[in-house]
């Protein structure tokens, strides 16, 4: 942080009379609490003690963070701080606290103190499972009533399994469709319910599907690094899906890290003369990681060096700790309703299937994460040609030449839409880019018969906000968009198989598979 020189007495007292009359401005101008859904509910507002507190310490935290904002420091250490704050002035909300939250105090007397002492079995329970509970989690299972589209698992090594998914059409595209979905969560949002999932939308476009469950590593793999991920992962894949199939080539699709990975991917194989993509998908994943909003905020040299020295050579990130770190970048949706709700309140999480899905965490190998956080988030070199050598190849996105189909989320807090434009400058062939409404998963998670929200289509060009002012909204789905595009690359429709893999790769069990059934140890 910078602050102005004492030899310049004008520009000092300028900076100290901003600061002030912001803070002034924030204090002299109380924040209605019936806006913010915290203090929205009757108890609030009918009681004026209770208004005046929470609209008290509305006004005390825009104070705060305006005094941040008239702070001479660079834009980096103000949004560090901002975020430090706002995990603070969370905490200390009045509504996490029994003798503040007076919706929790009337319920409490109306229960005779029965609310109460559920809220204390509840979290009992959830210091027994070091968590915190989102959703009841009885109410689902793996392959039972989540991730139930039929396939069978036709391929296995130590990091992965391989499903193929049964067709649904008579006849399907001779190109598969290969899908390669993030590694830091379970593959199964992609596979939710029969009427969100995109598995199953994109088997009834006729199409044959694979896709990649990665394993929730133990101490055993714990000496994979991202090379593994690459040749284990998603080149051992499509090698699978060619020689099912018998195609020339498969169509890709990677969601988030499972899309940094198959761009990698795919880069290591046109460097070895290897053409074995028809084209490319990514879905709210990033290439450039020159913004990366407030997870970017965590990273530094001193946090990276202290992971690489703890578990860069050997060990396992855990996942309850990803998840922990995800759920603070929007603690007052993940984390503290729930406290509030069933710790004050004594009332248990409804069962919802998103939720459930983000509760089920997934380790990671420490080589292949603290190679991803240096080359990535701190140093972002896999944007620069040849920055990086991957599975021995120097890396250049440049040399995928393939059509790209780019969707980004507008309101995504994990890939910031313009990040994910800038990947439209660093592929080697015809790029198409369309915005969804809504943020990271609600946004990719939109099935078009729900017909909810909307898009944006328009002419890839240098600069995001550029293509924004210019593009034209669509309502509903985005999905048609791309059923429609991946059909012109999928080629001639033949019959569909009649059974699972072929005689190398036979089935080996029924979808969803053991891998995604592993808990987080």
């Amino acid at each position: 942080m910078t602050t102005p020189s004492h030899s310049d007495p004008t520009a000092w007292m300028s900076e100290l009379l901003n600061a002030q009359q912001a803070m002034l401005r924030a204090w002299s101008e109380p924040m209605p609490a019936a806006t913010d859904r915290r203090f929205a509910g009757e108890a609030w507002q009918k009681d004026p003690r209770y208004e005046l507190m929470a609209s008290n310490y509305l006004s005390y935290a825009r104070l705060l963070c305006g005094a941040i904002d008239g702070a001479a420091a660079d834009a980096r250490s103000k949004a560090q701080w901002q975020f430090a704050l706002r995990q603070v002035l969370d905490t200390l909300s009045p509504a996490n606290c029994l003798a503040t939250n007076p919706e929790a105090l009337e319920l409490a007397v109306a229960s005779g103190g029965a609310s109460l002492a559920e809220g204390m079995r509840l979290f009992l329970q959830d210091v027994a499972k070091g968590r915190i509970s989102m959703t009841d989690e009885q109410a689902f299972e793996v392959g039972r009533n989540v991730a139930t589209t039929p396939g069978s698992v036709v391929f296995e090594n130590e990091l992965i399994q391989l499903i193929q998914y049964a067709p649904t059409t008579l006849k399907v595209h001779k190109r598969p469709l290969l899908i390669v979905p993030p590694c830091i969560n379970k593959f199964y949002i992609l596979d939710l319910q029969p009427d969100n999932s995109l598995v199953a939308h994109a088997v009834a476009q006729g199409h044959t599907v694979f896709l990649v469950s990665w394993r929730n590593v133990s101490a055993a793999q714990g000496h994979l690094g991202w090379d593994d991920y690459l040749e284990l992962g998603v080149i051992a894949a499509i090698d699978t899906a060619l020689a099912v199939s018998g195609a020339d080539r498969v169509n890709t699709l990677g969601f988030c890290v499972g899309g940094t990975l198959l761009a990698c991917a795919l880069a290591v194989l046109a460097a070895r003369g290897e053409r074995k993509a028809s084209s490319m998908t990514l879905l709210t994943a990033m290439l450039d990681f020159r913004d990366t909003g407030e997870i970017g905020l965590l990273v530094d040299e001193e946090m990276v060096t202290r992971r690489e020295a703890a578990i860069g050579r050997g060990g396992v990130l855990q996942g309850r700790e990803l998840a922990q770190v995800f759920a603070s970048l929007r603690a007052n949706d993940l984390i503290w309703p729930y406290v509030v709700n069933g710790y004050l309140k004594g009332k248990a999480p409804p069962a919802f299937d998103l939720l459930f899905w983000n509760g089920d965490d997934t380790n990671l190998p420490g080589p292949m994460f603290c190679w991803y956080l240096r080359n990535a988030y701190l140093e972002n070199k896999l944007r620069e040609p040849g920055a990086t050598v991957q599975c021995g190849e120097a890396v250049d996105f440049g040399s995928i030449d393939v059509p790209a189909f780019l969707y980004a989320s507008r309101d995504d807090h994990i890939v910031p839409w313009h990040t994910a434009y800038a990947t439209t400058g660093l592929l080697g062939g015809d790029t198409t880019f369309v915005l969804g409404a809504s943020g990271h998963i609600a946004g990719v998670i939109n099935p078009p018969a729900k017909a909810k929200r909307n898009h944006w289509v328009g002419k890839a060009g240098a600069q995001p906000q550029a293509w924004l002012e210019t593009a034209e909204a669509v309502p509903g789905s985005w999905w048609p968009a791309w059923t429609k595009w991946l059909a012109r690359q999928a080629g001639a429709q033949v019959a569909a198989p009649k059974n699972a893999g072929n005689r190398k790769y036979p089935a080996i069990e029924p979808a969803p598979g053991r891998y995604v059934k592993e808990k987080a140890s």
